[in-house]
């Protein structure tokens, strides 16, 4: 019970305590760009089962690899890039998380 609850709640509060504790005067706006990056786990759709409560994303899924992590730590280089950045690395220790608990 409490595994969900400190998984979803990395997700949704990570990012938001990002966005007003650095970007107070346009919080939302960041707080919505960090949320984006959730996309990254479209790669959920090319495994079966899509969700497996006993399974870490870290390495199984091509989104959530090493390989991914190292691209999205050279986005956050450039600053168009850096929020969108930070909001993929904050679903990475989020799911990363997650893993420690299985």
């Amino acid at each position: 019970m409490l595994k969900p609850i400190i998984h979803y709640g990395l997700h949704l509060l990570l990012p938001l305590a990002i966005a007003l504790l650095f970007f107070r005067k346009k919080w939302f706006k960041v707080y919505l760009i960090m949320l984006l990056a959730f996309i990254i786990d479209l790669d959920h759709l090319i495994v079966s089962p899509i969700f497996d409560p006993s399974r870490c994303s870290i390495t199984f899924h091509p989104l959530h690899s090493y390989y991914a992590i190292m691209v999205y730590l050279v986005l956050l280089i450039p600053g168009k890039t850096r929020l969108f950045a930070i909001g993929l690395l904050g679903h990475i220790i989020a799911d990363s998380a997650d893993c420690l608990l299985i």
